[in-house]
Protein backbone atom coordinates (compact mmCIF):
# COMPACT_ATOMS: atom_id res chain seq x y z
CA UNK A 1 0.00 0.00 0.00
CA UNK A 2 1.12 3.52 -0.78
CA UNK A 3 -0.89 5.15 2.00
CA UNK A 4 -1.21 4.84 5.76
CA UNK A 5 -5.00 5.18 5.67
CA UNK A 6 -7.69 4.99 2.98
CA UNK A 7 -11.09 6.68 3.14
CA UNK A 8 -13.86 5.20 0.98
CA UNK A 9 -17.62 5.68 1.08
CA UNK A 10 -18.19 2.13 -0.19
CA UNK A 11 -16.41 0.50 2.76
CA UNK A 12 -13.36 -0.65 0.81
CA UNK A 13 -11.00 1.52 2.88
CA UNK A 14 -10.14 1.94 6.54
CA UNK A 15 -12.78 4.60 7.22
CA UNK A 16 -16.06 5.76 5.73
CA UNK A 17 -15.54 9.49 6.49
CA UNK A 18 -12.60 11.85 6.31
CA UNK A 19 -13.21 13.17 9.82
CA UNK A 20 -13.13 9.69 11.34
CA UNK A 21 -9.80 9.11 9.61
CA UNK A 22 -8.30 12.38 10.86
CA UNK A 23 -9.25 11.47 14.44
CA UNK A 24 -7.04 8.39 14.12
CA UNK A 25 -3.96 10.28 12.95
CA UNK A 26 -1.33 10.35 15.74
CA UNK A 27 -1.07 13.69 17.52
CA UNK A 28 2.08 15.72 16.88
CA UNK A 29 3.71 13.05 14.73
CA UNK A 30 7.16 14.60 14.19
CA UNK A 31 9.22 11.67 12.93
CA UNK A 32 7.08 10.88 9.92
CA UNK A 33 4.24 12.05 7.69
CA UNK A 34 0.78 10.47 7.63
CA UNK A 35 -0.46 9.86 4.08
CA UNK A 36 -4.21 9.54 3.52
CA UNK A 37 -5.90 8.54 0.27
CA UNK A 38 -9.51 9.65 -0.16
CA UNK A 39 -11.42 7.69 -2.80
CA UNK A 40 -13.64 9.57 -5.21
CA UNK A 41 -17.11 10.58 -4.04
CA UNK A 42 -18.95 13.40 -2.33
CA UNK A 43 -18.37 13.54 1.42
CA UNK A 44 -20.98 15.70 3.13
CA UNK A 45 -19.29 16.54 6.41
CA UNK A 46 -17.68 19.32 8.42
CA UNK A 47 -13.99 18.53 8.15
CA UNK A 48 -11.60 19.76 10.86
CA UNK A 49 -7.86 19.10 10.91
CA UNK A 50 -6.97 20.19 14.48
CA UNK A 51 -3.67 21.73 15.52
CA UNK A 52 -2.27 18.42 16.81
CA UNK A 53 -2.54 16.59 13.46
CA UNK A 54 0.67 17.94 11.93
CA UNK A 55 2.52 16.51 8.92
CA UNK A 56 -0.51 15.08 7.13
CA UNK A 57 -1.02 14.60 3.38
CA UNK A 58 -4.58 14.36 2.09
CA UNK A 59 -4.67 13.03 -1.47
CA UNK A 60 -7.95 12.72 -3.34
CA UNK A 61 -8.85 10.74 -6.41
CA UNK A 62 -10.51 12.60 -9.26
CA UNK A 63 -13.98 13.81 -8.25
CA UNK A 64 -13.28 13.80 -4.52
CA UNK A 65 -15.46 16.51 -2.97
CA UNK A 66 -16.05 17.68 0.60
CA UNK A 67 -19.24 19.70 0.89
CA UNK A 68 -21.50 21.33 3.45
CA UNK A 69 -24.12 24.08 3.57
CA UNK A 70 -23.54 26.35 6.57
CA UNK A 71 -23.59 30.15 6.28
CA UNK A 72 -23.03 33.09 8.61
CA UNK A 73 -26.70 33.82 9.39
CA UNK A 74 -27.72 30.20 9.78
CA UNK A 75 -28.76 29.47 13.36
CA UNK A 76 -26.80 27.18 15.64
CA UNK A 77 -28.42 25.03 18.33
CA UNK A 78 -28.71 28.10 20.60
CA UNK A 79 -30.51 30.16 17.98
CA UNK A 80 -27.47 32.33 17.28
CA UNK A 81 -25.94 33.09 13.88
CA UNK A 82 -23.01 30.80 13.11
CA UNK A 83 -20.85 33.75 11.95
CA UNK A 84 -18.51 33.81 8.99
CA UNK A 85 -15.86 31.71 10.74
CA UNK A 86 -18.46 29.17 11.86
CA UNK A 87 -19.83 28.70 8.35
CA UNK A 88 -16.86 26.83 6.87
CA UNK A 89 -17.07 23.39 5.31
CA UNK A 90 -13.43 22.59 6.14
CA UNK A 91 -11.01 23.87 8.78
CA UNK A 92 -7.24 23.49 8.59
CA UNK A 93 -5.32 24.29 11.80
CA UNK A 94 -2.37 21.87 11.77
CA UNK A 95 1.00 22.91 10.32
CA UNK A 96 2.79 21.22 7.43
CA UNK A 97 -0.30 20.00 5.63
CA UNK A 98 -0.29 18.94 1.99
CA UNK A 99 -3.61 18.62 0.11
CA UNK A 100 -4.04 17.50 -3.50
CA UNK A 101 -6.94 16.75 -5.87
CA UNK A 102 -9.80 17.64 -3.52
CA UNK A 103 -12.76 19.98 -4.02
CA UNK A 104 -13.95 22.01 -1.03
CA UNK A 105 -17.45 23.34 -1.50
CA UNK A 106 -20.02 25.41 0.36
CA UNK A 107 -23.40 24.82 -1.28
CA UNK A 108 -25.35 27.50 0.63
CA UNK A 109 -25.56 29.72 -2.45
CA UNK A 110 -25.97 33.52 -2.47
CA UNK A 111 -26.97 33.92 1.20
CA UNK A 112 -24.10 36.11 2.40
CA UNK A 113 -20.88 34.85 3.94
CA UNK A 114 -20.46 31.10 3.46
CA UNK A 115 -16.90 29.76 3.66
CA UNK A 116 -15.72 26.65 1.81
CA UNK A 117 -12.26 26.45 3.43
CA UNK A 118 -10.96 28.13 6.58
CA UNK A 119 -7.15 27.92 6.53
CA UNK A 120 -5.22 28.83 9.67
CA UNK A 121 -2.28 26.43 9.27
CA UNK A 122 1.30 27.54 8.58
CA UNK A 123 3.35 25.93 5.79
CA UNK A 124 0.18 24.85 4.00
CA UNK A 125 0.21 23.51 0.42
CA UNK A 126 -2.80 22.99 -1.84
CA UNK A 127 -2.21 21.51 -5.30
CA UNK A 128 -4.83 20.95 -7.98
CA UNK A 129 -7.66 21.66 -5.54
CA UNK A 130 -10.94 23.49 -6.10
CA UNK A 131 -12.69 25.93 -3.77
CA UNK A 132 -16.34 26.56 -4.64
CA UNK A 133 -18.73 29.07 -3.10
CA UNK A 134 -20.24 32.53 -3.48
CA UNK A 135 -19.29 35.14 -0.89
CA UNK A 136 -16.17 34.51 1.24
CA UNK A 137 -15.20 31.21 -0.37
CA UNK A 138 -11.60 30.94 0.87
CA UNK A 139 -10.72 32.36 4.30
CA UNK A 140 -6.95 32.69 4.78
CA UNK A 141 -7.32 33.19 8.47
CA UNK A 142 -4.18 33.36 10.62
CA UNK A 143 -1.86 36.38 10.62
CA UNK A 144 1.33 34.29 10.67
CA UNK A 145 0.11 31.62 8.27
CA UNK A 146 1.92 30.98 4.97
CA UNK A 147 -0.16 29.28 2.31
CA UNK A 148 0.77 28.07 -1.17
CA UNK A 149 -1.79 27.23 -3.89
CA UNK A 150 -0.71 25.68 -7.20
CA UNK A 151 -2.94 24.82 -10.16
CA UNK A 152 -6.00 25.47 -8.01
CA UNK A 153 -9.43 26.75 -9.05
CA UNK A 154 -11.19 29.27 -6.82
CA UNK A 155 -14.60 30.73 -7.56
CA UNK A 156 -17.04 33.14 -5.96
CA UNK A 157 -18.63 36.57 -6.10
CA UNK A 158 -17.74 38.94 -3.25
CA UNK A 159 -14.42 38.93 -1.34
CA UNK A 160 -14.05 35.27 -2.22
CA UNK A 161 -10.39 35.22 -1.22
CA UNK A 162 -10.04 37.08 2.06
CA UNK A 163 -8.15 37.21 5.36
CA UNK A 164 -4.89 38.01 7.14
CA UNK A 165 -2.49 35.36 5.85
CA UNK A 166 0.39 35.54 3.41
CA UNK A 167 -0.64 33.46 0.41
CA UNK A 168 0.82 32.69 -3.00
CA UNK A 169 -1.41 31.58 -5.88
CA UNK A 170 0.71 30.04 -8.63
CA UNK A 171 -0.84 29.20 -12.02
CA UNK A 172 -4.35 29.14 -10.57
CA UNK A 173 -7.72 30.00 -12.11
CA UNK A 174 -9.61 32.71 -10.23
CA UNK A 175 -13.20 32.70 -11.45
CA UNK A 176 -15.98 35.20 -10.72
CA UNK A 177 -19.52 33.86 -10.93
CA UNK A 178 -21.01 37.29 -10.18
CA UNK A 179 -20.03 40.94 -10.02
CA UNK A 180 -18.01 41.91 -6.98
CA UNK A 181 -14.50 41.77 -5.58
CA UNK A 182 -11.99 38.96 -5.97
CA UNK A 183 -9.89 39.61 -2.86
CA UNK A 184 -10.32 41.37 0.47
CA UNK A 185 -6.96 41.22 2.25
CA UNK A 186 -6.61 42.09 5.92
CA UNK A 187 -2.81 42.15 5.82
CA UNK A 188 -1.48 43.19 9.25
CA UNK A 189 0.53 46.38 9.44
CA UNK A 190 4.22 45.62 9.05
CA UNK A 191 3.77 42.38 7.08
CA UNK A 192 5.92 42.38 3.96
CA UNK A 193 3.53 40.34 1.83
CA UNK A 194 -0.19 39.68 1.57
CA UNK A 195 -1.62 37.96 -1.52
CA UNK A 196 0.60 37.36 -4.55
CA UNK A 197 -0.77 35.85 -7.77
CA UNK A 198 1.71 34.40 -10.30
CA UNK A 199 0.65 33.53 -13.87
CA UNK A 200 -3.01 33.12 -12.96
CA UNK A 201 -6.05 33.17 -15.24
CA UNK A 202 -8.65 35.67 -14.03
CA UNK A 203 -11.94 34.51 -15.59
CA UNK A 204 -15.69 34.96 -15.19
CA UNK A 205 -19.09 33.57 -16.10
CA UNK A 206 -20.89 35.00 -19.10
CA UNK A 207 -22.61 38.27 -18.20
CA UNK A 208 -20.26 39.11 -15.34
CA UNK A 209 -18.77 42.52 -16.20
CA UNK A 210 -18.03 44.53 -13.04
CA UNK A 211 -15.32 42.92 -10.95
CA UNK A 212 -12.52 44.53 -8.93
CA UNK A 213 -9.23 42.79 -8.21
CA UNK A 214 -9.38 43.79 -4.56
CA UNK A 215 -10.73 46.00 -1.82
CA UNK A 216 -9.05 46.48 1.57
CA UNK A 217 -10.78 44.68 4.42
CA UNK A 218 -8.10 46.24 6.63
CA UNK A 219 -6.16 49.42 5.98
CA UNK A 220 -2.77 47.81 5.19
CA UNK A 221 -4.09 45.33 2.64
CA UNK A 222 -1.60 43.96 0.11
CA UNK A 223 -2.30 42.19 -3.17
CA UNK A 224 -0.02 41.81 -6.20
CA UNK A 225 -0.88 40.27 -9.57
CA UNK A 226 2.14 39.14 -11.61
CA UNK A 227 1.88 38.10 -15.29
CA UNK A 228 -1.82 37.34 -14.89
CA UNK A 229 -4.25 37.06 -17.79
CA UNK A 230 -7.30 39.17 -16.95
CA UNK A 231 -10.69 38.84 -18.60
CA UNK A 232 -12.75 41.81 -19.73
CA UNK A 233 -14.89 41.55 -16.59
CA UNK A 234 -12.16 43.36 -14.63
CA UNK A 235 -13.10 47.02 -14.37
CA UNK A 236 -10.62 49.53 -15.85
CA UNK A 237 -9.87 51.05 -12.43
CA UNK A 238 -9.10 47.56 -11.13
CA UNK A 239 -8.95 48.40 -7.44
CA UNK A 240 -11.52 49.71 -4.94
CA UNK A 241 -10.91 51.57 -1.65
CA UNK A 242 -14.02 50.14 0.16
CA UNK A 243 -15.19 53.72 0.78
CA UNK A 244 -12.10 54.28 2.93
CA UNK A 245 -10.22 57.18 1.38
CA UNK A 246 -7.56 57.03 4.08
CA UNK A 247 -6.72 53.43 3.14
CA UNK A 248 -5.44 54.60 -0.24
CA UNK A 249 -2.32 55.83 1.58
CA UNK A 250 -1.64 52.55 3.38
CA UNK A 251 -2.59 49.73 1.00
CA UNK A 252 -0.18 48.17 -1.48
CA UNK A 253 -1.97 47.10 -4.64
CA UNK A 254 0.24 46.30 -7.62
CA UNK A 255 0.51 44.58 -11.00
CA UNK A 256 3.34 43.43 -13.21
CA UNK A 257 3.13 42.53 -16.90
CA UNK A 258 -0.58 41.88 -16.80
CA UNK A 259 -2.33 40.96 -20.07
CA UNK A 260 -5.78 40.26 -21.46
CA UNK A 261 -8.82 42.45 -22.08
CA UNK A 262 -8.98 43.34 -18.39
CA UNK A 263 -5.48 44.81 -18.36
CA UNK A 264 -5.78 48.60 -18.35
CA UNK A 265 -2.65 50.02 -16.71
CA UNK A 266 -3.36 53.59 -17.86
CA UNK A 267 -6.82 53.57 -16.25
CA UNK A 268 -6.00 51.84 -12.97
CA UNK A 269 -6.88 53.49 -9.66
CA UNK A 270 -4.35 56.16 -8.74
CA UNK A 271 -3.45 54.47 -5.46
CA UNK A 272 -2.29 51.27 -7.23
CA UNK A 273 1.21 50.55 -8.55
CA UNK A 274 2.60 49.18 -11.79
CA UNK A 275 5.77 47.32 -10.81
CA UNK A 276 8.83 47.89 -12.99
CA UNK A 277 10.70 44.83 -11.70
CA UNK A 278 10.13 41.72 -9.62
CA UNK A 279 12.80 42.46 -7.05
CA UNK A 280 11.64 40.85 -3.81
CA UNK A 281 8.89 38.91 -5.58
CA UNK A 282 9.87 35.30 -5.95
CA UNK A 283 7.92 32.47 -4.38
CA UNK A 284 10.96 31.53 -2.30
CA UNK A 285 11.30 35.05 -0.88
CA UNK A 286 7.60 35.47 -0.15
CA UNK A 287 7.24 32.14 1.65
CA UNK A 288 10.64 32.05 3.38
CA UNK A 289 9.57 33.48 6.75
CA UNK A 290 11.99 32.93 9.64
CA UNK A 291 12.54 29.21 8.97
CA UNK A 292 13.46 29.25 5.28
CA UNK A 293 10.39 27.28 4.17
CA UNK A 294 10.17 26.70 0.41
CA UNK A 295 6.85 25.16 -0.73
CA UNK A 296 8.28 24.32 -4.16
CA UNK A 297 10.86 21.91 -2.76
CA UNK A 298 8.68 20.87 0.19
CA UNK A 299 5.86 19.65 -2.06
CA UNK A 300 8.27 17.56 -4.14
CA UNK A 301 9.73 15.99 -1.00
CA UNK A 302 6.28 15.12 0.32
CA UNK A 303 5.35 13.33 -2.90
CA UNK A 304 8.66 11.49 -3.16
CA UNK A 305 8.22 10.18 0.37
CA UNK A 306 4.70 8.92 -0.26
CA UNK A 307 4.42 5.43 1.18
Amino acid sequence: RQYDFVVAKDGSGDFFTIQEDIKNVPDYRKEGRTHILIHKGTYKEKQIVPESKINVSLIGENNTTVTYEDYAQKKNIFGEGKSTSGSATCYFYANNLYVENITFQNTSGPVGQAVAAFVSADRMVFKNCRFLGFQDTLYTYAMDSRQYYEYCYIEGTIDFIFGWSTAVFNRCTIHSIGNGYITAPATPQGKEYGYVFFDCHITADKGVDKVYLSRPWRDYAKAVFIRCDMGKHILPEGWDNWNKKHAEKTVFYAEYQRNGLGANPQKRASFSTQLKSLEGYTIEEIMRGNDGWNPLTDAKTVLQNKR
